[in-house]
């Protein structure tokens, strides 16, 4: 189980660090252009306010069980992912994408997998 969650952590960090290092670095047109149409419906500054809180999350869910500090930031961190896929998700439904809902959805469950798995210690 422990391969797993290090397995979904490292997944979750990757995924978050391009996305938010593309939201905080690009224009929205450009954004949506490159295929995260989820930003469509939300004003630039909530972009960059998510661009900044996915990039801490990146930190977040690996550094504090890799240095053994702070690791209950780690399920926290995963439980951020988990409500920023929420969003996301509604985002993509209300633009009538199953594909972008069913991808955001696998997600959220690696994010709630992640969560829960160290919340409990394992």
């Amino acid at each position: 189980m422990n391969a797993l969650l290090w397995t979904l952590q490292g997944s979750l960090a990757a995924i978050f660090t391009a996305s938010g290092l593309a939201k905080i670095s690009q224009p929205k047109a450009r954004l949506i252009a490159s295929g995260q149409t989820g930003v469509t419906p939300f004003p630039l500054p909530v972009i960059r306010i998510t661009a900044f809180c996915e990039l801490l999350g990146a930190i977040g869910i690996l550094l504090p069980r890799l240095v053994g500090v702070a690791e209950f930031l780690t399920p926290a961190a995963a439980a951020g992912y988990a409500i920023v896929m929420v969003g996301a998700i509604a985002s993509h439904a209300y633009l009538r994408e199953p594909r972008n809902v069913a991808a955001t959805v696998a997600i959220f469950i690696a994010a709630v997998t992640v969560a829960v798995g160290r919340a409990l210690g394992v």
